[in-house]
């Protein structure tokens, strides 16, 4: 085996030195400490105190630098860093919009769970798939969720107050606990959805689809249900004061009224048309 000459020994270990980055800033500062304290030898004999005075003064600026400027600059960099980030979760739910796919679905999620630890929450998710995610006790306020598809997903205790809901899919999804207080939720989908004490109050739900629900102790005054769709819905100590476009042909449709809450004149004419519903 041919031996290497002392070159390309030299050369592979200094190859060596400079893969290892702490042993090489190690060396620098060494070899730049043995030239300063070399060149400034006769200061410190000649004049010590005079020359650790200027030494001390030095040290205070870059104490100053440090403070100030590295701070700030740690901080810029920081923030950049933040924003990067929420552009990139932002940018990948957009390309996932409109794919329909667990993949697609699951990544989407992903992406909205950390926009949520930045205390971003709203989000741009119209025409999304969601289709059986977890969302539960996620922060969807004043998102836009128009057109998405939320089938047999959990959004227990999730926030969609002020959200954009129209035409969205919640049909076999789990809803108990959610405020959707505000929301403008007209032509949803809440076939078969589990809805029991959500909050409605104030909510647009006109021409909304309720088959098969459970509405027990839902809260819903003061919300906009013209033509909303009650047919076997269970509306069990639900909260329905207020309610503007509700009629009796509505409620005729539900599975339950017992113990429900309306304004004296629906109430009459449930009481009058309906009573079994309401065990009266």
């Amino acid at each position: 085996m041919k031996k290497k000459s002392i070159k390309e020994r030299l050369g592979d270990k200094f190859d060596e030195v400079v893969e290892k980055p702490l042993l090489t800033s190690a060396l620098v500062l060494l070899s730049v400490t043995i030239v300063v304290i070399g060149l400034s030898l006769s200061y410190y004999i000649e004049d010590f105190h005079g020359f650790v005075g200027q030494i001390l003064a030095q040290a205070h600026g870059m104490i100053f630098d440090i403070a100030v400027i590295g701070i700030l600059i740690f901080w810029l960099n920081q923030n950049g860093e933040i924003r990067q980030r929420i552009r990139t979760y932002k940018d990948e739910i957009d390309d996932f919009r409109l794919w329909e796919s667990e993949e697609a679905a699951f990544r989407t999620v992903g992406n909205i769970k950390r926009l949520n630890r930045h205390k971003i929450y709203e989000i741009n998710l119209v025409n999304c798939h969601l289709a059986r995610t977890n969302l539960s006790h996620v922060n969807l306020k004043a998102s836009n969720l128009n057109s998405a598809n939320l089938s047999n997903s959990s959004l227990i205790e999730t926030n969609l107050e002020n959200t954009r809901l129209n035409q969205t899919i919640f049909e076999n999804s789990n809803l108990n606990q959610a405020n959707l207080k505000g929301a403008y939720a007209s032509g949803a989908n809440f076939k078969d959805a589990f809805l029991i004490k959500a909050n409605f109050e104030g909510t647009f739900l006109i021409k909304t689809n309720f088959k098969n629900a459970y509405l027990m102790e839902g809260n819903m005054q003061n919300s906009y249900l013209m033509g909303a769709d009650f047919e076997n819905a269970s509306l069990y100590k639900a909260d329905l004061r207020g309610a503007k476009g509700l009629t009796i042909e509505q409620l005729t449709k539900a599975k339950t009224l017992y113990l429900a809450k309306f304004d004296d004149e629906i109430l009459e004419q449930v009481k009058a048309v309906i009573p079994e519903l309401v065990g009266s």
